[in-house]
């Protein structure tokens, strides 16, 4: 498991501001530099913290460690890590033992429960998709006649590019002395906590491969390839009603609306529409959705399965609402290690660069929709 850091003020604000800036349709690149040194230097304060709490709280026998669930390398693993405590730091080009890198896949998807909703696939060195038509994918004919029909149409291959996406870790050269396990576990920690912003604000967001950029979930992507804003497909307000027929009624437009592809064909899309709001709606919507059991117990309860995710890229008073399984979120390649261990000598740390390839992609525009949100407990007279 990666560490539990506290996430102090100024690390929220921090991570705020980078969101604001990475949103803006103009910005320059020495605010979106500003913006992420802010971000990453709160980071990396916060998790060397919790490391050298854990590291004097946690002086346990390797045994009982285990057996309690705690951070435990593999030989490979200890290899590389303890080759780093040698070294004095990562060399240039070294890549992350795949089994980190499967557990730094693990922790995104686990600990970010939109990415697991989006369906994060981790395609290692592949570099095409096959879709398939189930509608066009069978043929009838005679009992004993000639196979009928043309399957090929049903099929269609579709090139994947991949976007570089980098992290940045500051690891202090006194974290060398603590061992390979507090390495693996901060190194492991940083990366996640930096992907998760960067994939999440690309797949909500992202304005696509002009600006090396995946598509995002809120864009739209004309037949000549430019990517603009959705517009609102209309508004909910989850207003209370006698037996719900508010909320039944304006989520049954979205559900109807989404049970058809751009080119008009139907899907089955029951138990899978995902709803993501910022957290600061998600409160909203939480109290509007939420009744007390004959034994008194409080229980949120959507109608037709909808399922809620929050995501501070979804800017507030909008809701966005896509169908699983209809967007391509994947992230590919090795963490290859890049050193720049002058940039912060006079700190005592050493800066890497750990870089990743991602990208991400809409089936089609209406793979997700985006409504607007007027939740109101003011009494109407």
């Amino acid at each position: 498991m990666t560490i539990k850091f506290n996430k102090s003020e100024a690390f929220k604000n921090a991570k705020a501001a980078l969101t604001a800036v990475l949103s803006k349709e103009e910005v320059t690149e020495q605010e979106q530099t500003q913006a992420y040194e802010n971000y990453f230097d709160a980071l990396q304060t916060e998790v060397a913290s919790a490391i050298t709490t854990q590291v004097n709280n946690d002086m346990l026998d390797r045994s009982i460690l285990q057996q309690r669930g705690h951070n435990v390398l593999t030989s490979d693993e200890t290899k590389f890590f303890n080759a780093a405590v040698v070294a004095g730091g990562f060399t240039d080009d070294s890549i992350l033992p795949v089994t980190t890198q499967e557990r730094v896949f693990e922790d995104l998807t686990t600990e970010h429960p939109l990415l697991a909703a989006l369906g994060l696939q981790d395609l290692g060195a592949v570099t095409k998709f096959i879709y398939s038509d189930a509608t066009k994918a069978y043929a009838w004919g005679a009992l004993f006649g000639d196979i009928k029909g043309q399957i090929n149409a049903a099929f269609r291959e579709e090139q994947i590019s991949q976007f570089k996406l980098t992290a940045f870790a500051v690891i202090p050269n006194d974290m060398l002395e603590l061992g390979p396990v507090w390495i693996e576990r901060y190194v492991r920690t940083v990366l996640v906590e930096s992907y998760s912003v960067g994939l999440e604000y690309g797949y909500v967001n992202g304005k696509g491969p002009t600006v090396s950029e995946p598509v995002g979930l809120m864009k739209n992507v004309a037949a000549n390839g430019a990517v603009t804003d959705k517009v609102s497909s209309g508004t909910l307000t989850f207003a209370p009603s006698q037996y719900g027929e508010t909320v039944a009624g304006e989520l049954y437009e979205v559900v109807k609306e989404l049970s058809v592809d751009a080119e008009g064909n139907s899907r089955k899309v029951l138990n899978k529409i995902v709803m993501v709001v910022n957290p600061v709606d998600a409160i909203g919507v939480q109290a509007r959705n939420t009744i007390q059991t004959a034994n008194g117990q409080w229980v949120m309860a959507l109608p037709y399965n909808l399922k809620v995710a929050e995501s501070e890229e979804v800017p507030t008073g909008k809701a966005l609402f896509f169908v699983q399984g209809q967007y391509l979120a994947a992230i590919a390649g090795g963490y290859k290690f890049k050193k720049f261990d002058q940039t912060l000598a006079i700190e005592d740390a050493t800066l890497y660069t750990i870089k990743q390839f991602a990208n991400g992609k809409p089936k089609d525009n209406k793979a997700a929709l985006v409504y607007d949100l007027a939740i109101s407990f003011v009494p109407t007279p």
